[in-house]
């Protein structure tokens, strides 16, 4: 039986747009139910014009926590008082937190997600050797998150230069970064020789560009290379479908949407999402 609303019924939520589709208020939802929180998450679909307006609103009503999605990862930080580290060298927001003394405090859970999603699958970052295709805000989340959480190198393969993204992981963390042009067929070939993991983390392969693949063919890859994309629609991308004939152990990005809001629900409440629980009612592929 769902949860009754009261007027102590704690808010939370999501601002974007659009969102009407996402997943997340079923996630949150499951969960508050199951943990008997008294809470609810609901979806703020909210245009760019009014968006000062919404963000706002929402802090003067003392909403709980709130999660933040395209297009305003960075203008929402404007208008909190803190910003958790990877935030600040993403610049960029994902999860809203109340603090105790009312202030606000913006995280990027992106990266967080994404890691622990590989730890369920067997690969721990630490000491590893990664690719990463693409520098975009997701690739950025995840290649912040990964240096942090100790991997040793990230190569970061984009068609635009990728050169700052790479001296940033530099410096602010122990890992040895650099950046190659996607074209560098010959640097792509020898990285992915010598890594533990290749992570897709652009469009291709979605969408428009459903059945396209970064990764030319299937001599680039081998058995021992884990390969994840974040592309969870299509479950099955042209990169995965390649790497599984080869024989490579792969994860596609279900598992990060599923955690990254994991470590949101943790950050609201104090508590751990119950995972299964929400898996079998918001992730029933997984």
């Amino acid at each position: 039986m769902a949860q009754r609303i009261t007027g102590y019924t704690d808010i939370y939520g999501i601002i974007a747009d659009p969102i009407r589709h996402s997943i997340s208020p079923m996630m949150h939802n499951t969960a508050f139910e199951v943990l008997g929180i008294d809470g609810v998450y609901v979806a703020f679909e909210t245009p760019k014009e009014r968006f000062e307006e919404g963000i706002r609103g929402l802090l003067a009503m003392g909403i709980r926590g709130f999660n933040v999605s395209m297009p305003y990862k960075r203008a929402v930080m404007d208008y909190l008082d803190e910003l958790s580290y990877a935030a600040k060298l993403c610049q960029a927001v994902n999860t809203v937190v109340r603090k105790a003394d009312g202030t606000y405090k913006g995280y990027l859970t992106d990266g967080t997600g994404f890691v622990r999603s590989l730890k369920e699958q067997g690969m721990d970052i630490r000491g590893k050797k990664a690719v990463l295709l693409g520098k975009g805000g997701a690739a950025t989340a995840i290649g912040v998150q990964a240096a942090l959480d100790g991997a040793e190198e990230i190569t970061i393969f984009n068609r635009s230069d990728a050169s700052e993204y790479a001296a940033l992981i530099r410096e602010h963390t122990s890992c040895r970064a650099q950046a190659y042009p996607i074209a560098d067929l010959t640097a792509l070939r020898e990285k992915l020789a010598d890594a533990d993991l290749l992570i897709n983390a652009t469009n291709v392969g979605m969408g428009e560009l459903k059945g396209q693949c970064l990764i030319p063919d299937a001599s680039y890859l081998r058995e021992e290379l884990f390969v994840a994309d974040i592309i969870y629609n299509p479950k099955e991308t042209a990169l995965l479908s390649m790497a599984k004939r080869t024989g490579c152990p792969v994860m596609n990005g279900l598992g990060m949407l599923l955690y990254q809001g994991a470590e949101a629900f943790r950050l609201w409440t104090g508590c751990e999402m119950p995972v299964e629980e929400v898996k079998k009612a918001a992730f029933p592929e997984l």
